[in-house]
């Protein structure tokens, strides 16, 4: 009895390796921690550098203003001038100083200091050059991540082609450990800027290996769809939970908080891995890949990247922007600027696991068809709200559509190569993931730059006029042709390509198996 307790973990282990279901948790997890920490961070920067850096500066001024305040009251005729100037040093100094020299010491301009103040108790901050440049600065600190994804992106393909996806994803995950840690104990900007920096290498590594190993797994292109959309949603519930999650925690328990609650759980997934993958195990691809530049020689896979890009990058321009506009046109409180993104991440969850099946059916191309054009007309709607219900219906509708995009350009993409090149799927996905990533490169960096040359309402005017132009561009993915004299050369190049191709079905049933790379010697 005994020996059989001992072996029942072990045959656990192994049927969970051989498992499909599975392999979709793993993926569904590590793009769930990803998202949260991309997000949670969306509400924290903006007021964290606001409370830390501007009214750190002008903390020495605040006991001046609060001591001199009691004589004000008790001799107005002999010490107006000073109080009104010693009041008014943080928010109207020149003005009321000027004031109060020109027109002495009467005590008939003691009410004029409450009519100026009634603004401030509003909750509107009152550094509005400080946060026109933080605009910037945010901006910057959101898109280092994807600036160093997009570097490193290509050289992980490669190295999934090589070793396998197993070691890639566990690399992923303790540089997204470390990354979590280190947001929740920097306090200043540089810090902050490294550790999002840091998480754009592990990012990489997560996203590319995750995808990859799904699509080599998922060989029916039906199930491969349902497979991405339900992975998508682990990507959407992410970004769902960690605006919000970030906002309310920062706002009542503290900035670390929700870093390490994240860090705790991305334990918990590092266990997973170990438990279902094999990190340690090399495991490369029996058939060489298709070369990246090759890939991105195909104008079929150049539009479906497109469309990722620009989707993407309307919500990448809302990310640093709309808290910052937010505080300065409704003065929100901390906890609605991460409120603000919740109907975006709600419905991009309905939209990833329901156009996952539809997409299959009403045509992949058109479903990416209409998301951009409704991708647009949202993001033109954002600047007419004038609270934050008023952006209920654009974020809404954003997120829905950003939703259908992702749910069918991630299985088009595996479909393209299958079509075209050769089934092998870590440079494609590659690819994908840098579409998304010049997306949040270029949106968050060149947001804050618009936002303070002409203003937030024409930035959101100007990605939302770049995407309903780029949605035709789609029709061309209705029925791409098939690539047989590329599948013959390669086939005369590398003799293992048709075998391979062809034995693919037959591996399904043991994706992750010990035997099936012995299986793979024996059959050359």
């Amino acid at each position: 009895m005994p020996p059989a307790a001992k072996r029942v973990p072990w045959r656990w282990l192994v049927a969970g390796r051989a498992s499909r279901r599975l392999v979709l948790v793993v993926v569904f997890v590590a793009l769930l921690l990803d998202n949260m920490l991309l997000t949670v961070v969306v509400p924290i920067v903006p007021t964290f550098l606001y409370t830390t850096e501007y009214e750190g500066t002008n903390s020495s001024v605040a006991p001046a203003q609060t001591e001199p305040a009691p004589p004000a009251l008790k001799a107005p005729p002999f010490s107006s001038m000073f109080s009104y100037f010693d009041n008014s040093t943080v928010t109207v100094s020149g003005s009321m100083s000027a004031v109060d020299l020109a027109n002495g010491t009467e005590s008939s301009h003691l009410p004029q200091p409450l009519a100026s103040s009634p603004p401030l108790p509003s909750g509107c901050p009152e550094g509005k050059e400080f946060l026109a440049k933080e605009n910037i600065r945010v901006g910057l600190l959101f898109a280092s991540k994807a600036l160093v994804q997009l570097v490193i992106n290509p050289s992980v393909g490669l190295l999934t082609n090589r070793i396998g996806y197993h070691i890639p994803m566990f690399i992923g995950f303790i540089i997204m450990f470390l990354s979590t840690v280190m947001f929740a104990f920097s306090g200043t900007y540089t810090l902050l800027f490294i550790a999002r920096a840091l998480q754009g290498i592990g990012s990489s590594f997560s996203s590319v290996a995750g995808l990859g190993m799904l699509a080599s797994v998922y060989t029916d292109d039906f199930e491969r769809g349902n497979a991405m959309g339900i992975a998508l949603g682990g990507l959407a519930l992410g970004v769902l939970i960690g605006a919000p999650f970030g906002s309310v925690m920062y706002a009542f328990v503290g900035k670390s908080s929700p870093f390490l609650v994240l860090a705790f759980l991305a334990l918990l997934d590092g266990a997973l891995q170990l438990c279902i993958l094999q990190p340690s195990k090399i495991s490369p691809e029996s058939t060489k890949g298709t070369p990246v530049f090759t890939l991105l020689r195909d104008p079929y896979i150049l539009v479906a990247a497109g469309a990722l890009c620009f989707s993407n990058m309307g919500v990448a321009m809302l990310e640093p922007t709309l808290p910052i506009w937010m505080m300065q046109t409704m003065c929100s409180p901390k906890w609605q600027l991460g409120m603000a993104f919740l109907p975006a991440s709600i419905s991009y969850l309905i939209g990833t696991n329901l156009f996952g099946i539809l997409a299959n059916k009403m045509g992949r191309w058109l479903c990416s068809l209409i998301g951009m054009a409704v991708v647009g007309i949202s993001l033109l709607c954002v600047p007419l709200a004038k609270n934050i219900y008023g952006l209920i219906g654009p974020n809404s509708g954003l997120g829905f559509a950003i939703g259908m995009v992702d749910s069918s350009m991630m299985p088009i993409m595996g479909y393209l190569v299958d079509l075209r090149h050769t089934s092998v799927y870590g440079n494609v996905y590659a690819i994908a993931d840098v579409a998304f990533c010049m997306g949040f490169a270029i949106g968050p960096s060149t947001g804050g730059v618009i936002v303070r040359a002409i203003g937030f309402p024409w930035l959101m005017i100007i990605i939302g006029v770049i995407n309903i132009a780029y949605a035709p561009l789609c029709w061309y993915l209705r029925n791409p042709p098939a690539k047989e004299e590329k599948i013959a050369i390669l086939s005369q190049e590398c003799p293992m390509q048709t075998k391979s191709y062809t034995t693919q079905k037959t591996l399904r049933d043991f994706p992750l198996t010990d035997d099936s790379d012995v299986e793979a010697e024996n059959a050359e």
